[in-house]
């Protein structure tokens, strides 16, 4: 069984990945499902931004194109608009926070790590603009590489697979494959809950996420307040917080690395939690 890394290079530092770490999201969208991660103006962001970062994020994670099921797509001249500017001005007021860039096209990719960005968290693992790789290669910066079957405004209606963790599997793999072949070495993999699955399929890749371990690459888990939680309880994505909290604690058993999470608090006090449960069993 391959060994995960246990750290991860970032802007020359080594990010230390055997305690799991914090990413919030902070979404420069009019329409991101979840409204309490919205927002828009240059007050806000710093507010969230500092107040994230004061609750234990470790990263920042700064997007601007929503990718909710169904989302309207825009152009990258909007996208641009909108995640550049959110970067540059986290990046001023917190110089030494780590920035990660929520988008699948390569040139706002490029653009973000040079107005301050430091990862690279790409939905589409690199299928929606075939330059992503090259850049990744280019930059030399750490990659989250999502799988997503379809698109976001496709991706729900119909998602089939054989076996969906074997099948996403095989996926990472050719991709990791050409990736590391690139001399890319800072590779993060995320399932993609809720893209391109249904909520049966989430939990079951939720129940076997300990076989993704077979990557050897850390592993970021994104089930914040998403329908697999919110529809299962007959609740909306405002209430979901405690089955987040439920979900993430499952996860990070299970071997999460990183989690994406629109409440930071709640998180950090998972890991904390979990992080006691674990030493006690090696007591």
């Amino acid at each position: 069984m391959p060994v995960k890394p246990k750290y991860i290079n970032v802007r020359g530092k080594l990010l230390d990945l055997s305690i799991p770490k914090v990413m919030g999201v902070i979404n420069i969208t009019p329409d991101s499902f979840y409204s309490g991660s919205r927002v828009t103006d240059e007050k806000n962001i710093i507010r969230t931004a500092i107040k994230m970062t004061e609750e234990g994020a470790d990263i920042l994670d700064i997007g601007g194109y929503s990718s909710r099921p169904g989302a309207a797509d825009i152009s990258v001249e909007e996208e641009k608009d909108r995640v550049l500017k959110a970067i540059e001005i986290v990046s001023r007021e917190m110089p030494e926070t780590i920035i990660s860039v929520d988008t699948f096209r390569a040139e706002i990719a490029r653009e973000a790590v040079s107005s301050g960005a430091h990862i690279i968290n790409d939905i589409s693992g690199g299928e929606a603009d075939g330059s992503m790789f090259d850049i990744v290669e280019k930059l030399n910066v750490p990659y989250i590489m999502m799988h997503m079957q379809g698109n976001p405004r496709t991706m729900q209606k119909n998602p089939v697979y054989d076996d969906v963790v074997a099948d996403i599997l095989k996926w990472f793999g050719e991709r990791i494959f050409r990736l590391q072949s690139k001399g890319v070495k800072d590779i993060i993999i995320d399932p993609g809950f809720g893209f391109g699955k249904t909520i049966d399929q989430s939990f079951e890749m939720l129940q076997r996420l300990g076989d993704f371990s077979v990557a050897g690459l850390p592993l970021l888990i994104g089930i914040s307040r998403k329908s697999m939680i919110w529809k299962t309880l007959d609740i909306n994505p405002d209430e979901a917080l405690n089955g987040t909290s439920v979900l993430n604690a499952v996860a990070l058993m299970k071997g999460a690395d990183i989690l994406r999470v629109h409440d930071v608090k709640e998180a950090v006090q998972a890991i904390r939690l979990i992080k006691a449960i674990k030493r006690s069993e090696k007591a």
